[in-house]
């Protein structure tokens, strides 16, 4: 009964705090201009939060070190983009390889799913080689599968395909899905404004959110524990019955599968996509995003990715304007100083916080229910019963 009753409210403060989410996402379109900067942390944070969570699940829960997720993102936002430039677009996008290859597109949803198999497919091919490999080796071996892949895609043997080293562009973006236009049309009925931002971050919101649901649910399912036994002592694992080599190959995929999700998201955010962007840095942005919020923890992963964009790309913008006080230079104030500033803070969190945020504790509805009557909700005093 007390396991039923919790997770009773569990789902409903879930669904209070979802709809206070998207009525909050709306209220602020209206205050705000669309092109504030929140809007963007939002979008591109949720973006994150999806990657670092796919990441974490390999790292912090199945304890395999892999720096390999800004390629199988590149493979996945390529993909997505590759099957949804609408075919009238192909001849002005491949300019320089007669119109491309691909003659088709598919559904936005379709391509998104596949952008994710695409991704694992090319994870259960590396995984084959590279998961017998252990700690640094196995990190140094994924991390040169994204170089090898990010020079591959800009290759112009490819480019029929890939457009080369060449931008890929005019593919469906996340204000332009069906979804989006049909949260635009709704406001614009209701309250006469367009609401593009709106759905795009609510499309954003649910398609990283649901992702995220789906690897909570396998974290605590059976092959969940199974990944935690490896994390823990692999011999123990063994000696259970755990197959070491199909659990890891599963966590790897299901990992790069999410991951490939994630990149395609961020096609859509971006609008724009090239192979040159998916560098090392992306990867140990992500990396960083985990140790931040803490190897093991999901809501860690997740507060962490929205603090990361805020900081990285808002709060700290200041910094890199040169400003003049009565006639005289701020000192330090220049261009660069921002990533200073941002990493003397990630220092700080890294010595106070060895754990990272959160550690390994996860934040739930029932948690943040009770905070919130234990902050706000004052009980009504007893009344004393009358002898």
């Amino acid at each position: 009964m007390l396991e039923k009753s919790k997770k009773k409210i569990n789902l409903t403060v879930s669904t209070i705090l979802i709809i206070l989410l998207l009525f909050g996402l709306y209220l602020m379109e209206l205050f705000l201009s669309p092109s504030n900067m929140i809007f963007i942390v939002l979008q591109k944070g949720v973006i994150y939060a999806l990657v670092a969570v796919s990441m974490n699940l390999l790292n912090g829960f199945t304890g395999l070190f892999s720096l390999g997720q800004a390629g199988f993102m590149l493979i996945g936002a390529y993909t997505y983009a590759i099957f949804t430039i609408p075919n009238e677009a192909r001849t002005a996008v491949y300019q320089y390889f007669g119109g491309g290859l691909i003659k088709f597109n598919l559904p936005v949803t379709i391509s998104i799913i596949l952008a994710g198999v695409m991704a694992a497919v090319f994870a259960f091919l590396i995984g084959l080689p590279v998961l017998r490999l252990k700690s640094d080796y196995l990190a140094i071996a994924t991390l040169g599968f994204a170089e090898i892949i990010r020079a591959i895609f800009q290759w112009n043997a490819l480019g029929p395909i890939t457009n080369g080293s060449n931008l890929l562009r005019k593919f469906p973006s996340l204000d332009s899905t069906g979804f989006s236009k049909w949260i635009q049309k709704i406001t614009c009925d209701i309250f006469g404004k367009t609401g593009n931002v709106t759905g795009a971050t609510i499309y954003a919101f649910i398609a990283s959110g649901i992702c995220i649901a789906i690897i909570v649910l396998l974290i605590n399912s059976t092959y969940g524990r199974a990944f935690k036994a490896i994390r823990d002592d692999e011999i123990a694992a063994e000696a259970m019955g755990i197959n070491l080599a199909k659990h890891k190959q599963i966590a790897f995929c299901i990992s790069s599968f999410f991951a490939g999700i994630s990149g395609a998201l961020l096609a859509m955010y971006q609008t724009t996509i090239q192979a040159s962007a998916f560098k090392s840095a992306m990867t140990y942005e992500i990396l960083l995003v985990v140790v931040i919020g803490g190897i093991g923890s999901i809501t860690g992963s997740c507060i962490s990715s929205f603090l990361f964009i805020a900081a990285s790309e808002w709060w700290l913008r200041f910094l890199d304007a040169e400003k003049y006080v009565g006639g005289v230079k701020v000192p330090f104030l220049r261009s660069g100083f921002r990533k200073v500033v941002f990493s003397i803070i990630i220092m700080a969190i890294v010595l106070f916080y060895r754990q990272g945020i959160m550690g390994t504790r996860e934040l739930t509805p029932a948690g943040v229910w009770n905070w919130f009557k234990k902050t706000f909700i004052k009980s009504a005093p007893k009344k004393s019963k009358e002898a």
